[in-house]
């Protein structure tokens, strides 16, 4: 166990994900390699009142290694208008912002700590087309509270293996797909909304994160094996493997695998970060489709344009590339 190493961004989303769950300090640090002081210091030192932020942990990281930027930078109009764009229409974070200007070779670059100060200084209130005023509102994490142990999730599981059996586990997957070493293995979940009967059903490629969503008018396995199938016939051939949720949306995928020959591997109970790449696009896709909207009332139309906005949103993952650039093997200019 390594004590020396600073805690990376990853291990900061995977510590948000464990503890929502309800993991313990200890099962976190194990599951990590770090020590069981090591998180609890990481808790104590950059959570918000009862609330831990990964984005907000690593900001404050930064500052106190001394990272500052120029505020006055956001005075240049040309640049203000840039992060304007991207971080109130796009939904681009302030670290996406900064690095994808580096990326394309942008005349002016500016720090994400720049782009965070002008958001805390309220630069960028009032901007966004819907939502709160306040722009720390739409950071995507801002503070969030999370669940004890006694809480128990309301959607079904797949039951025992005795009632349903599940052909494949994670730990058979390929090593192909563990690796992220070719595109064509695939993550997926049904996103859920505040009532109604509609889901959505969300696919992304472990390689290049890419993301495909497809609307389900029901939350039955029936309806969401339909979506799924939709989904799987866009990229004929580049379904290799596909590892889903263990809810019960997903307890009739065998016919998919007759159909298509691409098997599924589920994860074990209580495991969200053996699918961390779904999770992390799921939270990522309720900035878009935050809890409590009606998924009834949402056309296909709107969520296909979220998935586009998400594909062309570059990641750290990928070098700050886009998923559509990694999946497509394309250059785009975005800024």
């Amino acid at each position: 166990m390594d004590h020396y190493k600073h805690i990376t961004i990853d291990e900061r989303e995977t510590i948000f994900l464990m503890r929502n769950h309800g993991n313990s300090l200890r099962e976190i640090a194990s599951h990590i390699k770090k020590s069981y002081s090591t998180i609890s210091r990481e808790l104590s030192r950059n959570s918000t009142g009862k609330s831990y932020s990964p984005s907000k942990a690593q900001e404050k990281y930064k500052q106190r290694k001394g990272n500052c930027g120029r505020v006055s930078l956001l005075s240049n109009p040309q640049v203000f208008e840039v992060v304007r764009e991207h971080f109130c229409e796009d939904l681009w974070s302030p670290e996406e912002i900064s690095n994808r200007l580096a990326v394309e070779k942008y005349p002016v670059q500016i720090s994400t700590t720049t782009i965070y100060r002008g958001i805390f200084n309220g630069l960028f209130d009032n901007l966004f087309k819907s939502g709160s005023s306040s722009a720390v509102r739409h950071l995507r994490h801002h503070g969030k509270s999370r669940h004890n142990k006694a809480y128990q999730e309301k959607r079904g599981k797949i039951p025992i293996p005795n009632k349903i059996p599940i052909p494949n586990k994670i730990h058979d997957r390929p090593r192909e797909a563990d690796n992220r070493v070719e595109i064509g293995h695939w993550e997926g979940d049904a996103v859920l909304g505040k009532s109604g009967k509609a889901c959505v059903v969300t696919l992304v490629d472990r390689k290049s994160r890419y993301l495909l969503i497809g609307k389900a008018a029901k939350r039955t396995s029936e309806a969401v094996t339909d979506t799924l199938s939709d989904l799987m016939k866009l990229w004929p051939g580049r379904s290799l493997t596909i590892t889903p949720d263990r809810g019960k949306e997903f307890a009739k995928v065998q016919c998919l695998t007759d159909k298509f020959g691409t098997p599924f591997y589920f994860p074990d109970p209580h495991s969200p970060w053996q699918r961390g790449t779904n999770e992390n696009t799921n939270g990522l896709l309720r900035e878009y489709l935050p809890k409590g909207t009606d998924l009834d009332s949402i056309t296909d139309r709107r969520i296909q344009a979220y998935a586009e906005q998400m594909n062309n949103r570059p990641r750290k993952c990928l070098g700050w590339k886009t998923p559509y650039e990694i999946f497509f093997n394309v250059v785009l200019h975005l800024i």
